[in-house]
Formats: structure tokens, sequence, C-alpha cells
């Protein structure tokens, strides 16, 4: 073997072992899927986490983990928010962007409390539990609604409660969490911007407050003019203040969330990035302390790679495949599944055909958004592909039932049924009409179809297909430009949906709902 040979195979090995390396280690984003708005906890060694998910139902999230990396959905912290028009899709109201927002999660003697705020309710919602996975959550709720609160325990025995926008304001809480002490209001900060300067588009919210060896810290998130959403912190000796501010973080745009710590003493920030229309996705950043203050990062940057564990993904955990296969007495879906607004659950079923989801039509929709009982769940990137098995025996005429991607600017596939015969169709409201950009008459009960979502470098662009034999597939109609929209504020959902114009009491059967991280060949 000469030298040239040795030296070639020398740097074979050595970039093997930097992949090896490379593939041991966790990757940035630690979730490639709409989870913003993080509150997190430990407990012993392992870490509980809520998220925001507004007008879906049932909401708040608790997620659980044991690495910070993989995690699962272990409950919600309601059912229902609040049954009133907006939640339940009625006279033409909707709870869009609304819902429940940026809930705060805490651990406090051997009890779990979680927070929200809602402008669809008014309300601040308190809920408590001691087992997140095996026992419901019990909830109290006041007026009014407190913008991005953040609840804590002090060692005196009091509650305080800080909340607000630019300016943040504290109290402290009752006992039983029903409202706030009278006379304990106040500013604490004038202006929680001010770190990041004076050209301020989005002023200071998304509070987090903790306490470390001593002193009381308050994470924001800010946004100015000409830059990206920037993290700031300010600290004091006594919850109430004074408070010096300090600019923590600013590169790719990630931002608001807390810090964490590991059972081994390293510290960690979680944080989010907004990216375009999968949706806000969680980062972690490694966290030091240098005399009292956190400092984020590495070289002030957002790392790619962590000294934490593989990803396995987010499938099972976060978002999972259902073949509808149920007991007869197991009515109940499996968390990853979310409702688009409050469901009617009068008009769906798992166990009224054995193997099956039933979506029965109750009311006449004229629009994809405005119709109930749409399943969801999330999209995942880089790359993902959600494909259902759909029976259309029983629909009725008027009808449309099939799979959709779920935004302001969605994109349906499925069957429609008109003057009597069925046809297969896709839809698309890109343009801010909704259209019917192609159909193939149907002759037949039982037909496929595939929604697949490029998220590479933003791309953001989704393809439908059908088959009518679940072999070989079809493109139909034409590319959807997913787009992030304010109104929505939510990541592309997968959507299982059938909704009348004309009669109601037709049905659609989903035999199954098949989601994998891959695209298709053709």
């Amino acid at each position: 073997m000469n030298r040239i040979t040795s030296i070639l195979i020398l740097m074979l090995c050595l970039a093997v072992n930097l992949q090896v390396q490379a593939q041991s280690k966790a990757q940035n984003p630690m979730i490639w899927a709409d989870v913003p708005d993080m509150s997190m906890v430990r407990v012993g060694d392992t870490f509980y986490m809520a998220s925001t998910t507004m007008h879906m139902a049932p909401g708040v999230p608790i997620m659980k983990s044991t690495d910070l990396v993989n995690w699962k959905l272990v409950s919600y912290a309601y059912n229902t928010l609040v049954d009133n028009d907006p939640m339940n899709l009625n006279d033409g109201k909707n709870a869009y962007g609304s819902g429940s927002w940026a809930p705060c999660l805490r651990y406090h003697n051997g009890v779990f409390y979680v927070s929200t705020f809602s402008a669809t309710s008014g309300k601040t919602h308190f809920f408590t539990t001691r087992d997140p996975e095996n026992e419901p959550w019990k909830e109290v709720s006041f007026s009014p609604a407190l913008h991005d609160h953040s609840f804590f325990f002090d060692e005196d025995g009091k509650i305080y409660i800080i909340w607000g926008g630019g300016t943040l304001s504290m109290a402290e809480l009752k006992d039983d969490f029903s409202g706030l002490k009278e006379g304990t209001e106040r500013v604490i900060i004038e202006n929680a911007s001010a770190p990041a300067g004076s050209n301020i588009m989005l002023k200071a919210e998304g509070t987090q407050l903790f306490k470390h060896q001593g002193k009381y810290y308050i994470f924001n998130i800010t946004w100015p003019h000409n830059s990206m959403r920037t993290v700031v912190v300010h600290r004091a000796d006594q919850i109430g203040g004074p408070y010096e501010g300090k600019l923590l973080l600013q590169d790719k745009g990630v931002a608001q969330g807390s810090i964490i710590d590991m059972p081994d003493g390293r510290w960690f920030a979680y944080l989010f990035r907004d990216f375009g229309a999968v949706g806000r996705i969680p980062y972690l950043v490694p966290m030091t302390w240098d005399n009292g203050w956190p400092v984020l990062g590495v070289d002030g940057k957002v790392p790619d790679e962590l000294d934490l564990p593989v990803s396995t993904g987010l499938m099972p955990g976060l978002v999972h495949s259902d073949e509808f296969n149920r007991a007869k007495d197991e009515a109940a879906l499996p968390l990853v599944w979310q409702w688009n607004h409050n469901p009617d659950n009068a008009l769906w079923s798992v166990t009224r055909r054995k193997g099956y989801l039933r979506l029965t039509t109750g009311r006449l929709d004229n629009d994809f958004l405005t119709a109930r009982n749409t399943l969801t769940q999330r999209t995942m990137g880089p790359v993902c592909a959600g494909e259902i098995a759909l029976e259309v025996a029983k629909m009725k005429e008027g009808d449309f039932a099939g799979l959709a991607l779920l935004q302001q600017k969605y994109g349906q596939v499925g069957v429609k049924v008109e003057n009597g015969k069925r046809y297969v169709v896709m839809v698309s409201s890109q343009s801010g009409e909704v259209r019917e950009v192609a159909r193939v008459a149907l002759n037949q009960k039982r037909v496929f179809f595939k929604a697949e979502c490029d998220f590479r470098d933003r791309a953001d662009v989704a393809r439908f297909f059908y088959s009518l034999d679940g072999n070989n597939w079809q493109t139909i109609g034409e590319p959807l430009k997913m787009v992030y929209t304010l109104p929505h504020f939510m990541g592309y959902r997968f959507g299982l949906f059938n909704y009348a114009t004309k009669a109601v009491g037709g049905y659609a059967d989903f035999d199954y709902f098949r989601i994998n991280n891959s695209l298709s060949k053709y």
C-alpha cells in the first residue's frame, strides 16, 4: 500500500467517523412541526411541555420527554375551552387564530398546573392535575384574559402572575386561582423591549418567569424593525423589581420561551422559530451562566447540532397513522388527532363500522373553513405525506368528502356528489378564491387520496394525488403554494372532512389515515 492510498483511506475513515459522530447528536430544529409558545418543567428525570393549538379541540397539548428531544403527547388540558358560536363554527363565526394562546406550565407540591388565556372566552384559564397522563385536568377560570402571562410559586407562599405586551404588569393570584388579589396589581417594567433598542416593530411579549439562585428572570420576545425576532431578559433581586434588562439572543429569528436544566446540570433554552407553512418550530439552544446572566448559544449563534440524544422522529409521539381499528368500547381517538374547532360528537364515530372513521353530515355548509368535524393532524418537515382510503357509497347529493391541507389558503382532494354522479376533484383557495381546479368522473365506491408536503428550504409546496386501487397514483389539479397566514396563525394540517351543501344525513367512511416522512417518485 503506497503513501497516497494510505492517506486516502485515512481521510475516508475520518469522514465516516465524522458522519457517525454527527448522526449521534441531536439536530435543530428539535421538532420540525408546529409546536409554538412552549412552556416546560422538569420533574425528576422527566420533562413536560405545553404548547398552543388555539382553535383546535381538545386544546393545550401536554407532551412528555426524558431527553428534551423525543416527545410524545400524553394529554390535553381541556376538551372544550368554551361552548360558543365562534368555537362551534356557528352563524358564520369562527375562532381561527384565536381560541387559547401561550400556556404556562408549572409543577408545585406534587401538582401540575397549566394556564392559558383566550380572547374567545375573554378569560384566563387554569388547569390542575396530579397525573397528566392518567388523571383529568380540573379547571378554574376568571376574567379578564391576561395576555401572554406567566405565573410563579414563590418561597414566601405567594403566587404571582406577570402579563402584558411592552409594559409588563404583576399581581398576586388568589390561592384557589379564581382571580387576582385586590390591590396587588402594578406595573413592574415600563418598556420590556428596551434592551433591543428603541426602533421596535413588535413590543415585548411571550413572558416566561423563572427563578435561579435567588434572582428572578423574565424572558420575552421582541422584534426590532429591519431585524428579527429577538430574546430579551430582565433580572431582579425582588420579584417586584427593580429590573435590569439585556439582549440575550438575536439569531435566525429563534426566540420566545425560557430555560430548563438537565439532571446532569446542563442548561438549555427552548425557543421557537417561524418557519413558513409548516408553522412555528421548536429549537433547543445550549446555555451557560456568566455573572448571574444566562448566555445563549455558541458564540451567540443557534447551533445546528446538540450534545443530546438523536431524535427518533415525530412518529408516533406527535403524529401517527391510524387504521381506525377499535374495540366496541373504544370510542376515543389517539391524542395526535384534534378537531378543527369544537366537534359535534353525535356526527362522528369509530365504532359504528368496525375499522372505519365515519363522518356524518348534520348541517349545510358552503365552505370548507366553516364546516364542522374536520379531523386534523400536524404536517411535519422536511417532507411528509398523508394518505387515506375513502368509501363513498352513502354520500348524498351535494356532499364533499376527502383529504385536505388546512390553513386559510387550503387545498382539498376528495369526492363530490353532483346530479347523482360522483367526481374526484381537487380544490384550491391559494388565490384567495375557492376554485375547483380539476375533476375526474368516479365510477366506484372506494377511492384513495394522498397529499404531499415539501417544506425543504421553505419551498412550501403541496401536491395532491388519487388512486383507484391504492397502488397506482395519479396527480390531480395543480401544486398548492402553502402560505402561513396570520388569520389562522397555525402551520398546515392534514384534515379529514365531509360536509353537506344540499342535504344532511349522508356519511363517508375513512378506512385509514397513513402518514410518512417521504415523497413519492411520480
